[in-house]
């Protein structure tokens, strides 16, 4: 089957709607990495916590509080990495076996769908869950670096080197949490992306769910609230 009769299986609302999909994740990344000082998301303002944690982290004795928050942030990175390798795994095995999933398909469904359709519309989800593999694999690596700086960063306050290591430290940390809250956008999307095995107005839907949810915990949410207090007694 040429790429032409594979086009003509789906309709322009289905490319509408799939475009709809790709505008609203980059789009929403765009918005909440972007924003402007007056309306900043949880990401950004969780950036000056973790500037504020390695002012702290200079003077605490002993480190073994810093230490263990770094290893819970590797090991919660770690756990995505492992669930995006069994999904995307899972995703190709089915990709090499529609039979069975069209007839769960075709429940949804007036006319029978093309086993390539299916399949086109599986290798969409797995380019989000790929795209989140290969951030959460990167956000390890980068709080693995952000732990051994932290590491160098000497004991002694006084050192002229130990406040520039340490916003060493908290720059390579708000790099790996950029990398990893792209990851988990890429997650919700790609179960945005996956409810278009039940239709386009389905995966409408969802992304449209998607990008409220994303925007509601950014933007409107009780954490956002707690963070913009003013810390001021």
């Amino acid at each position: 089957m040429i790429m032409m009769d594979i086009i003509k299986l789906f309709t322009v609302w289905d490319g509408l709607a799939v475009s709809v999909l790709f505008i609203s994740w980059i789009g929403m990344s765009f918005i909440i990495e972007r924003t402007s000082n007056r309306h900043l998301s949880v990401s950004l303002l969780m950036n000056d916590y973790r500037r504020n944690w390695m002012k702290e982290f200079v003077t605490r004795e002993p480190r073994i509080f810093d230490a263990q928050i770094m290893a819970n942030l590797r090991q919660g990175t770690a756990f995505f990495v492992s669930a995006c390798m069994i999904a995307i795994g899972g995703g190709i095995a089915v990709i090499g076996n529609t039979e069975q999933l069209l007839m769960v398909a075709d429940d949804f469904a007036v006319d029978q769908t093309p086993a390539v359709v299916v399949e086109i519309k599986l290798v969409v989800t797995l380019l989000f869950m790929t795209n989140a593999f290969l951030k959460f694999v990167w956000a390890h690596r980068l709080f693995g670096y952000c732990s051994i700086v932290m590491a160098s960063v000497p004991n002694d306050i006084t050192d002229p080197i130990a406040l520039t290591r340490a916003e060493k430290a908290a720059e390579i940390n708000i790099t790996a949490a950029r990398g990893f809250n792209r990851g988990m956008r890429s997650i919700y999307f790609a179960f945005a992306a996956a409810a278009w095995l039940l239709g386009t107005v389905a995966l409408a839907a969802a992304t449209v769910i998607t990008v409220l949810v994303i925007w509601r915990r950014e933007f409107a949410s009780h954490s956002r609230a707690v963070l913009m207090e003013d810390d001021n007694v």
